[in-house]
């Protein structure tokens, strides 16, 4: 499994722990950024993000920011992305399986690292489950 990841400044520590925490189970990681806390704005690596899923250079992606919410809305900007602002397992559970959700947005000012990576975990090991749900999420996309 391919991972792309981005934050900006808020979510940069959080990333740094994720990146540890999945590479140490052995999935492949792009680290997209930033690579410091130093101030940054959100679009210049939530856009890369999306990006590799888009062009199938990763399979999933993590996006983090301080309120999940702008990195979210800039993701879901992009063809066939479909970034879930999420803060509970259960919600990533739920937005992999049934809105076939394939980046997860996670909110650093908001949750602890340790659900941060119960969030990750969850949303990395959940799948879709098509049926009712497909009907559904081919309705999204407008363009």
């Amino acid at each position: 499994m391919k991972i792309a990841i981005g934050s900006d400044h808020a979510g940069f520590e959080y990333k740094t722990y994720l990146i540890n925490k999945l590479k140490k189970m052995g999935i492949e990681i792009t680290d997209l950024g930033p690579h410091s806390n130093a101030s940054v704005d959100y679009p210049d690596f939530a856009h890369p993000v999306a990006d590799c899923i888009e062009n199938g250079k990763a399979d999933l992606g993590i996006l983090l920011c301080g309120s999940g919410n702008g990195v979210c809305i800039t993701a879901n900007k992009h063809k066939g992305i479909r970034a879930a602002l999420c803060w509970t397992a259960e919600l990533a559970q739920l937005a992999r399986s049934h809105n076939d959700a394939n980046i997860v947005c996670i909110p650093a000012r908001f949750v602890s690292k340790i659900t941060a990576g119960k969030i990750a975990d969850s949303f990395l090991t959940g799948t879709f489950e098509g049926e009712r749900h497909q009907n559904r999420v081919d309705k999204i996309s407008k363009c």
